[in-house]
């Protein structure tokens, strides 16, 4: 199997206020979205957004409980300062604040917010992983 990951699909309750959120944040959805899904590109991989009982059925997982989760999705920034400001465009547009913006013991500063699904989204800004001039993260 590669390795790489392509499409983040995030369970949705609400699709056309998930959809919102994320359009308020200045993400472009994809013409490929549709009244079913929501595509957004993200550098090189995606992030789709679809209902969750949807999503639960696609995957055999009506009867999961707990429902799954265990994850958090990061978004790296180059500079320490964007840590703070990304935080506060988020929070302005709906997210629910997790963990305030905090230097790390590794020599960061990290936060984490929710979306209005409850996703848990964590900004970084890690010194020891550069970002190339897209935006993309560089693991030494």
């Amino acid at each position: 199997m590669d390795q790489r990951l392509s499409l983040v699909t995030l369970g949705v309750e609400d699709l056309p206020r998930a959809r919102a959120f994320y359009e308020s944040l200045g993400w472009k959805a994809s013409t490929a979205s549709c009244g079913q899904v929501c595509f957004f590109q993200t550098g090189s991989m995606a992030v789709a957004l679809y209902p969750r009982d949807a999503l639960l059925t696609d995957a055999g997982m009506t009867d999961a409980n707990p429902r799954p989760g265990g994850i958090t999705l990061g978004i790296n920034v180059a500079m320490r300062e964007a840590v703070d400001r990304e935080l506060a465009v988020v929070l302005a547009r709906g997210a629910k604040l997790l963990q305030a913006a905090t230097d790390t013991a590794w020599g960061g500063r990290t936060a984490y917010f929710a979306d209005p699904d409850g996703h848990p989204w964590e900004i970084t800004w890690a010194p020891m992983f550069p970002l190339g001039p897209e935006g993309e993260l560089h693991l030494p």
